[in-house]
């Protein structure tokens, strides 16, 4: 039976926080488009599979923060005209696409 081994450390955790809430600053909240990808990218590439025998393969995720700016600028709309609760169903969207983006490396 295979499963997952997630390495993440606290210190790895408040570095990603202090970047991210840093840049939200600096863009005045723009950043926090962004976010759910570097998040799911994060947690992803600190992911192993452990196989049945032991062995452990990494996940490696595929994706860049920029790289689907069309995706974010349609999710950004799509917020601003449900007043907020279109982000939501984003966040969820970008764990599906960061997944479907992900390989063992």
């Amino acid at each position: 039976m295979m499963k997952l081994r997630a390495d993440i450390a606290v210190m790895d955790i408040l570095g990603h926080m202090i970047l991210w809430i840093f840049a939200t600053i600096i863009t005045f909240g723009i950043a926090l488009l962004f976010f759910p990808y570097s998040f799911a990218k994060f947690v992803i590439n600190r992911t192993y599979v452990v196989n049945a025998d032991g062995t452990e393969q990494k996940m490696v995720c595929d994706i860049d923060l920029f790289g689907n700016l069309g995706h974010v600028i349609l999710w950004f709309f799509i917020t601003i005209l449900t007043f907020g609760i279109g982000y939501f169903f984003y966040f969820y969207r970008i764990c599906n696409y960061a997944l479907n983006n992900t390989r063992l490396g």
